[in-house]
């Protein structure tokens, strides 16, 4: 869906006419998964480092304050989410549009991709005067979010739900599922620590992410931040 509108600057007594143009881009269920998967993301952090490094003991019994039970269950139940709405975002990549399939694939093959990718390190540091215009995500963009955001949730899939399977038992779904995978990394402590630098690799990844976006919201030639919120990717200046 194409819409066409048009902005008139006015300054020192003449009047400049500036096209713009928005795309639809992103649909419904994919801008729903993006802020629920965002704020699971968080949560995960959190919970998850106040694991690795549990707060001060507090006085009386263990069953009256249960902190790192709460902490243990809210970090599994947005696990939970997580990896049913990563399932979710695999099926929406199959129903969907194309730009609902771009995170999971990189066109290694093509010439002019890595080109693109070429010019958006140059745009980005500052060495290229003026940005390309991409409907979807930039090759630059694509490459991080298949390597820094796909692979790498599956991997904390993985290996978080070979941890969990450490408490579930053997037989379970879970050990099942999961238990091979634990089994690859040869006790349970390099398996925590595994996952536990997984999660610095997304949080890193999400604090670039974060920056890249406004700084493209500004700076580049189509909107970032209101396409994942409206679905409509606006060019500023015509997407000429």
């Amino acid at each position: 869906m194409t819409s066409q509108a048009e902005t008139t600057a006015e300054g020192l007594g003449s009047a400049h006419t500036i096209p713009r143009r928005s795309v639809y881009v992103y649909e419904a269920p994919l801008r729903l998964w993006h802020w629920v998967n965002a704020a699971c993301i968080v949560v995960l952090a959190v919970t998850g480092y106040l694991i690795a490094s549990p707060p001060p003991s507090v006085m009386g019994q263990a069953s009256d304050h249960f902190i790192m039970g709460d902490i243990r269950f809210v970090h599994f139940a947005a696990a939970y989410i997580f990896g049913i709405g990563f399932l979710g975002r695999i099926y929406w990549a199959i129903v969907g549009n194309e730009h609902a399939r771009q995170i999971f694939y990189v066109p290694f093959w093509s010439r002019s991709y890595w080109g693109g990718v070429a010019h958006e390190i140059g745009w980005y540091l500052f060495l290229k005067k003026k940005p390309r215009v991409y409907v979807g995500h930039n090759p630059l963009a694509h490459l991080a979010m298949f390597f820094l955001y796909t692979v790498m949730a599956v991997f904390m899939i993985m290996t978080g739900g070979a941890m969990y399977a450490e408490g579930t038992g053997l037989g379970s779904w879970q050990d099942r599922v999961f238990g091979w995978f634990g089994a690859l990394f040869g006790n349970p402590q390099n398996l925590h620590t595994w996952h536990h630098m997984g999660m610095w690799v997304i949080v890193i990844f999400v604090i670039i992410h974060v920056y890249v976006a406004i700084r493209e919201d500004i700076m580049s030639r189509q909107s970032m931040v209101s396409t994942m919120i409206s679905g409509e990717r606006m060019f500023k200046d015509g997407g000429q």
